[in-house]
């Protein structure tokens, strides 16, 4: 049996974790990732039949039944992952119609996954329904996407427009949009479900006054979206309250996605 410390998603998220804390994204123990696993990535690594503990989940989710999730834990510090991943990270295997989730290895304090589990569960569920190469949910603070919720109206379309107005990659980067909700109880199942309808449509959706959560086919690529956004809100955040002398026009924007070939949501432009 490998040593799992070496495995590469074991190692990748050691990597991001730490960039997102150095980035001021994850603040003490806040924000959360899960990253879908196929039984051949984790065999290699550890004994599947072994079950460590049985965790409930608080949600039902069916179709995830028999799936393996690397996910971080609850209370735990992203800037602590890369030093003691054994204690801050978890791999279940989801169980009994998405009811409980076994624990194959991590969390060696005692400790179960985030208290935002279920919403990261509708959340791949909902991703996998629309693209069947989704595997990441991340969830983070990021300074200026929080900053802006405070000053721009809170709805998809205006919030996507501004975005895509602040750099000319976000257009390209994310040509559906980003899905706002109002502000929320967090670690509910209310927000969850929530999140997941919007996540039909979007892969990045603005949690109000709270912060953002992004879905994608890698970690880099989840990491990547924040990145974009959070950019994007930055340079709304320093430019706000001033005269706008340039800006990217709605016919620019046209172009721009078109020569990129990509799907834009048209109904966001004027």
């Amino acid at each position: 049996m490998n040593d799992i410390l070496n495995s590469p998603f074991i190692s990748e998220m050691a990597e991001i974790t730490s960039n997102m804390y150095r980035l001021g994204w994850n603040e003490r123990n806040g924000g959360n990732i899960s990253v879908l696993l196929g039984e051949d990535e984790v065999a290699p690594y550890l004994d599947v039949t072994r079950v460590l503990r049985t965790i409930p989940t608080g949600f039902e989710a069916p179709e995830l039944t028999g799936k393996y999730f690397l996910v971080t834990g609850t209370g735990k510090y992203f800037r602590r992952v890369a030093a003691d991943p054994e204690n801050t990270l978890g791999i279940v295997r989801v169980a009994d119609g998405g009811r409980t989730a076994e624990l194959l290895w991590g969390f060696s304090d005692g400790g179960k996954f985030t208290s935002e589990f279920p919403a990261h569960m509708m959340s791949h569920a909902a991703r996998l329904s629309v693209d069947s190469d989704n595997r990441v949910i991340m969830h983070c603070h990021p300074t200026y996407t929080l900053a802006m919720n405070y000053i721009h109206p809170l709805d998809d379309r205006s919030f996507t427009h501004t975005l895509w107005q602040m750099c000319t990659e976000c257009i390209v980067v994310f040509p559906e949009g980003v899905g706002v909700l109002p502000w929320m109880v967090c670690g509910t199942n209310e927000i969850g479900l929530a999140t997941a309808e919007k996540m039909k449509e979007y892969r990045a959706v603005v949690w109000g006054m709270h912060g953002l959560y992004c879905a994608g086919k890698s970690m880099e690529e989840a990491f990547g979206l924040v990145e974009t956004v959070e950019k994007a809100a930055q340079i709304f955040v320093l430019t706000a309250g001033k005269p706008r002398v340039n800006t990217i026009r709605d016919p620019e924007l046209r172009a721009l996605a078109e020569s990129f070939g990509v799907s834009y949501r048209a109904d966001f432009l004027d």
